[in-house]
């Protein structure tokens, strides 16, 4: 079996061939799938998608692009509203994002710790999309770091030192289908930690694997990145994946597959 832990199932680029997409990811034996939200609009679209698929959970969370939203009260105490709901499994996606210009740093900031802290709240795992701003994030995950914090760094795109700092944080490392690329630095670090730090995703729609780069990604193809794995740790694939299933279900607290 494999799993999902990142895929934008309920977003519009699905709406077409969504039930398609489904029926090919379980003949694929795909048998968990987690749907993120970045807001408050595909939290719940994420939570209903959920309620129609036993094998489907569903994140409540506030990506960094997003925090430029009026970010007042109302729009946490909402979030807040939605992650009690019975599918939710973690908080996510948050985090910070600094690679596009015009950003406010400030701004993502406090609405990462406030969501770190709704987490924390509610006993919730965290899923945390970083990019181009890891010092800054490890320093505040440093500052809020609490005994029962734990989660996913998705799309995990850090070197081997960052790796074992995550790690030590609580965090396992979500590994992309970026994996499969030639120049990707990945390979090096998952021969750094062990199967046990290790998820898989795919962050549909974007992101595909080789045999797919260029195309619409999708659930099915995380077969690839488990594939990946197993080469790169040298295990057979059934290895790999038992691992990566027993890893996610201990991390989200789901019903045993």
């Amino acid at each position: 079996m494999f799993v999902d832990t990142h895929c934008h199932l309920s977003f519009p680029d699905f709406d077409q061939d969504r039930n398609e997409v489904v029926t090919r990811l379980i003949e694929e034996k795909v048998s968990i799938l987690i749907d993120p939200g970045t807001d408050v609009t595909t939290s719940r679209k994420s939570i209903e998608l959920a309620g129609r698929f036993d094998f489907i959970f569903a994140n409540v969370g506030l990506h960094p692009h997003e925090t430029n939203l009026l970010l007042d009260d109302s729009l946490f105490d909402e979030l807040i509203r939605l992650a009690v709901s019975p599918k939710v499994v973690a908080i996510g996606e948050i985090g910070l994002d600094y690679h596009y210009p015009g950003i406010d740093p400030a701004l993502q900031q406090d609405a990462f710790r406030r969501m770190l802290r709704i987490a924390r709240s509610l006993d919730l795992p965290l899923v945390i999309h970083c990019r181009d701003a890891w010092e800054d994030m490890l320093a505040i995950l440093d500052e809020e770091k609490h005994s029962g914090m734990r989660g996913a760094m998705h799309c995990f795109s850090g070197d081997a030192a960052i790796a074992e700092k995550c790690i030590s944080l609580g965090f396992k490392l979500s590994i992309p289908g970026t994996v499969t690329y030639k120049k990707s630095q990945l390979p090096d670090v998952i021969r750094a930690v062990s199967l046990g730090d290790l998820l898989t995703e795919t962050d549909a729609p974007y992101l595909s694997p080789v045999p797919y780069r260029g195309k619409r990604n999708e659930p099915a193809y995380v077969r690839f990145i488990t594939q990946a794995i197993a080469e790169i740790l040298d295990i057979p694939l059934e290895i790999a994946a038992e691992g990566i299933v027993r890893n996610t279900v201990e991390l989200f607290k789901l019903p045993d597959c």
